[in-house]
């Protein structure tokens, strides 16, 4: 579970990004968050895992509160149990498929059988079941820069899929995608939220792929929650109240696919 109580979040230069945030996400929900570039998205994401920290309230993830006394190995083993999926892949593309997915093994291991990338025979069929999760078992073996963009990014996705996670964060993981191909991600990331119940919580820019896959809707305006719903209760007047202006006929991305 994880539970905002008026949480807010101001940067250094002054910027206040979130103002007294209050939400409770469930074990197993699959949350979209949309709203406009600059509204606070991304910083609500990155406090689940203590990327950053709040300002003010009270945040706490799996029973346990992100503030400042969360560090050093208390951290890294609450980090271990969250997943991230980012729009850039972050993959290792001169090396194999299957070695970027074994990389999620590496906080696991002593400091030598990381140096040489010792592994277990556990974590091999970890990593390609990961794999076969997202359809591209067969790719185990190619080089990362071989694949295409959305091949790509479902090994990201496998990757975290390996570290065993509860929560799964996801920040734009279909922006850079086509239609289909972005389809066909939010395909697998609704798959993986359902066999495995994971939480999984994504920033998406895409408002009709987002109502098309996830059961709740949280939309932020500058800062703030102006909307927390199931997607089917998601209507022109409320996208209209999320991005603050009318929406004319050529908005497809607001529209219901």
């Amino acid at each position: 579970m994880i539970r905002f109580e008026n949480v807010g979040k101001v940067y250094g230069n002054g910027t206040v990004a979130l103002r007294n945030v209050n939400l409770k996400i469930e074990q197993g929900e699959f949350v979209a968050i949309i709203g406009l570039s600059g509204a606070g998205k991304s910083t609500l994401i990155r406090l689940v895992n203590k990327m950053i920290e709040p300002t003010s309230g009270v945040l706490e993830v799996n029973d346990q509160f992100v503030d400042s006394n969360l560090k050093g190995k208390s951290l890294r083993r609450f980090r271990r149990r969250i997943g991230m999926v980012f729009q850039s892949f972050n993959l290792v593309e001169r090396t194999t498929v299957l070695k970027n997915v074994l990389a999620a093994k590496v906080a696991d291991k002593n400091f030598f059988a990381s140096l040489f990338g010792y592994y277990s025979k556990n974590d091999y069929l970890d990593a390609l079941e990961a794999l076969h999760n997202v359809g591209i078992l067969d790719k185990a073996y190619s080089r990362a820069d071989q694949l295409s963009g959305g091949q790509m990014q479902r090994v990201a996705l496998s990757r975290t899929l390996a570290q065993n996670p509860t929560i799964i964060l996801a920040d734009e993981p279909v922006a850079s995608l086509d239609p289909v191909t972005a389809n066909m991600i939010m395909t697998d990331f609704k798959h993986i939220n359902e066999k495995y119940n994971i939480t999984i919580i994504a920033n998406m820019h895409h408002v009709d792929v987002a109502l098309k896959f996830v059961n709740r809707i949280i939309g932020i305006h500058e800062g703030q929650v102006v909307f927390d719903g199931p997607s089917s209760k998601v209507t022109e007047e409320i996208l209209k109240k999320i991005y603050n202006r009318e929406l004319s006929d050529d908005d497809i991305m607001f529209k219901k696919g």
